[in-house]
């Protein structure tokens, strides 16, 4: 309630309600003095038993000049560094590959993880929104470790308790940028924690040339290339089947004949027969004497190869049944691989209808039941969409060459292939470049690897040819 006041204060209001206003104040507890002293005391003995425990060898660099400086003087300390630094140089010298392996590696990945990853580590974190600040304090994911190979940083990443892999594979290129790196790779390297893989260089960056013609006769795997980690890279023909999936130019035929080189041995010892279906007629007819009569161009003769490869199968599967599981390639039972360049041309731009259903029937019929009894088959083609090529998923092994859209990585290497680190839209169109680049997805696997065919040029062919019809 409310009163006027007489006289001059009439025009003020004064409250008659008692004021039942409340005020809390929180309870602060005051700490003494010395416990706050002993708990940072305790983290700071507790940090540096840690930065020891964790980097052993930085710690000794930086501790054993210094303790030598203080107990002789400043000139040993210096003695010492130069020496260690000349034995250094030297062994480097002598030895690169031990020194990289042994001490290069350890100090870069020191020096990185100190003056890269944690001095950038919570700004990324944040503005990426993989950690999160909340009342003033700030939840980061934990930095485990960092490994340096010949070509990357690999960081050891523990999440946040409540995150999914996905939440970081959908921030790749926020984690790239912060760190500088050209891109990142997210894989899972076990419960809770993830291994980011941020490439310093590209090991591909230079062509390969055409890899020699093996000496020992073997279905595979066959060696095409190289990987980004150094090691070759083997393309497994028998027992499954190949998808390969690239725009003009990125280099479908360095995969194509480096398989069919890697393979040239064991076709010369009759454990191997490669029928060839060339509807463009460019490729495969450099090496039609490689083929005999496995060789077909146009789509009449391509459904008939392909339907006498089903019959081969059938009829390998009616001997089989009840005696065998598993084919091994013999001069009677050789592996049969089917090689179709363009396999869009014969499942989507053939006007005959009729050819089309014969000809997908086929491919269904030989991609579901072939590589048990040894026919496997090794399909390119340009478009990837599902209406092009509708058994796609037929296809255990998928590789993705140079592609013009983000939709397509995707469709070729399966749904988020793209987010974890298959930017098979990004390789260089320029052929010395990128021609050959390619991400492969294993059935296997579902991590996919970056990886670089042999170029096997026209000469490589003839000679190819020479060599087997001689």
């Amino acid at each position: 309630m409310f009163k006027k006041l007489p006289g001059d204060e009439a025009h003020h209001l004064v409250s008659t309600t008692p004021d039942t206003a409340v005020v809390f104040r929180p309870a602060v507890l005051r700490t003494p003095a010395i416990v706050t002293l002993v708990i940072f005391v305790w983290r700071l003995l507790a940090g540096l038993v840690r930065l020891v425990w964790r980097h052993p060898i930085a710690a000794a660099v930086v501790a054993a000049p210094t303790v030598l400086a203080w107990l002789y003087g400043w000139q040993w300390g210096l003695g010492l560094v130069a020496l260690v630094l000349i034995g250094l140089t030297g062994w480097r010298v002598a030895d690169r590959a031990s020194f990289l392996r042994l001490m290069g590696r350890r100090l870069l990945a020191w020096w990185r993880l100190v003056w890269v990853y944690r001095r950038h580590w919570q700004p990324v974190m944040i503005i990426s929104g993989l950690g999160r600040h909340v009342r003033g304090r700030d939840y980061l994911p934990r930095l485990v470790g960092l490994r340096c190979t010949s070509w990357a940083d690999l960081v050891t990443v523990k999440m946040l308790t409540g995150q999914a892999v996905k939440d970081w594979s959908e921030r790749t290129d926020h984690l790239a940028h912060g760190f500088g790196a050209r891109s990142c790779r997210v894989s899972i390297a076990r419960a809770g924690r993830l291994l980011l893989v941020f490439p310093r260089r590209d090991p591909l960056a230079v062509p390969l040339s055409a890899l020699p013609v093996p000496a020992v006769a073997s279905v595979g795997p066959v060696e095409i290339g190289k990987r980004e980690d150094g090691a070759p890279w083997r393309l497994k023909v028998h027992g499954t089947h190949v998808l390969i999936a690239g725009a003009t130019g990125a280099g479908k035929g360095s995969v194509i004949w480096s398989t069919i080189r890697g393979l040239l041995p064991a076709v010369r010892a009759g454990l191997v027969d490669i029928w060839a279906l060339d509807p463009k007629r460019m490729e495969l007819s450099f090496g039609r004497d490689l083929f005999g009569d496995r060789y077909a161009a146009t789509p009449v003769d391509c459904a008939e190869l392909l339907e006498a490869a089903v019959a081969v199968m059938q009829e390998r599967a009616d001997r089989f049944a009840g005696l065998q599981r598993s084919h091994t390639p013999t001069v009677d039972d050789p592996f049969v691989l089917v090689v179709v360049d363009e396999v869009a041309f014969l499942t989507a731009y053939q006007s005959d209808k009729g050819l089309k259903l014969r000809i997908s029937a086929a491919l269904a019929t030989l991609t579901t039941q072939g590589r048990a009894v040894g026919v496997g088959v090794l399909a390119a083609l340009q478009d990837p969409r599902k209406d092009v090529l509708n058994i796609r998923n037929l296809f255990p092994d998928k590789i993705a060459l140079r592609l013009d859209e983000s939709e397509q990585v995707d469709m070729v290497l399966g749904d988020g292939a793209r987010d974890r680190g298959a930017l098979a839209d990004h390789i260089s169109p320029i052929p010395a470049q990128g021609a050959g680049i390619a991400y492969v997805r294993l059935e296997c696997s579902p991590e996919p690897i970056r990886v670089r065919a042999a170029y096997v040029s026209d000469a490589d062919i003839r000679a190819m040819t020479a060599g087997v019809a001689a």
